[in-house]
């Protein structure tokens, strides 16, 4: 179970590590929208955060070896961050992604100095050699989203948006395996609303609420690199039970949409996971109420940035997919 006292703690705790990253206003005058930019965070993904809390935490307890340092399976993101931290804090990782993993972001890890295996065409494949890995190895596991210290270190950021806006009454965030959701529910819980998006094709939350325990459902799409867990975490699925949020799902040309909408109005360049938070906002598959102040959260920017300014019928794989 997480709380905002998890949540205060890992700000503590990786204050120094991270970025206190902006949170810009747009929208119009009438209907004003705030943009969380954690695609400025270090790695260029929110993911950091949580890497930090995490490893920083296990060198605390004793728990990180320098020699063995950290595995991580990931789509990507979770990768970079935890790659990022390692090299900081001067330990090796060792990063499990599918082979579909962009090459913008495989390239990244490898300039990280990271050791990348290509597994399978999925997470989940990953996730499941990584495991072996770590069970051969005993190098510390950095989940991608489902380990309180993860999760809380994400929720860090909802702590800025309603330090820097105490007004927000809604944060918008897009939910793959949950660990950037958990974090920001435990953060808001009783000062502001969460708003959870999914793809359409990959609903874990949506699909875990209607069934009434993490189920696993099929991944596809464009936004698949980054939100393409296969089932949504137990620490998501149990702060959701606790405080439900308004759960909603966007179809993948909405996210494409979202996503030029970003670099066409903002010059935000937003990978396509990121970009389905404000898809919920331009569909109306969430609707603010008149005066609704709402805070979109642009989780991540690993991108291929040649894609920014392509046909709408262009390159609809996303990221490199």
């Amino acid at each position: 179970m997480i709380n905002r006292s998890d949540v205060l703690q890992a700000g503590s705790r990786i204050s120094g590590y991270v970025r206190r990253t902006p949170l810009l206003r747009g929208g119009t005058a009438e209907a004003p929208l705030w943009f969380k930019c954690e695609f400025l965070q270090h790695t260029g993904v929110f993911k950091a955060r949580g890497a930090f809390n995490r490893q920083l935490a296990a060198r605390e307890r004793g728990e990180l070896d320098p020699g063995l340092g950290v595995v991580v399976a990931s789509g990507g993101n979770a990768g970079l961050a935890n790659a990022y931290a390692a090299a900081a804090l001067g330990v090796p990782a060792t990063v499990f992604v599918p082979e579909t993993a962009p090459r913008v972001k495989v390239e990244r890890l490898r300039a990280y100095n990271a050791t990348v295996r290509q597994v399978g065409s999925e997470y989940a494949e990953a996730f499941a050699a990584a495991m072996e890995y770590v069970a051969e190895t005993g190098a510390l596991f950095c989940h991608a989203y489902d380990q309180l210290e993860i999760a809380a270190g994400a929720g860090t950021m909802a702590e800025e948006i309603l330090q820097d806006e105490p007004g927000i009454d809604t944060i918008v965030v897009a939910v793959g395996g949950g660990g950037l959701y958990a974090g920001v529910a435990a953060a808001a819980e009783g000062r502001a609303r969460v708003v959870a998006v999914e793809p359409r094709n990959i609903p874990t939350l949506h699909a875990a609420l209607a069934a009434g325990h993490p189920v696993d459902v099929a991944v596809s799409g464009v936004a698949v690199d980054s939100l393409g867990a296969r089932r949504v975490g137990e620490i998501a699925f149990d702060i959701a039970t606790r405080v439900p949020p308004t759960s909603v799902l966007v179809d993948d040309a909405a996210i494409i949409a979202a996503r030029s909408l970003l670099w066409s109005d903002y010059r935000i360049p937003a990978e396509y996971g990121a970009a389905a938070a404000l898809a919920a906002l331009t569909t109306g598959a969430y609707t603010p109420a008149e005066g609704e102040r709402v805070a979109v959260i642009v989780c991540g920017g690993n991108t291929d940035v040649c894609t920014l300014e392509s046909r709408p019928d262009a390159d609809a794989t996303g990221s490199g997919v």
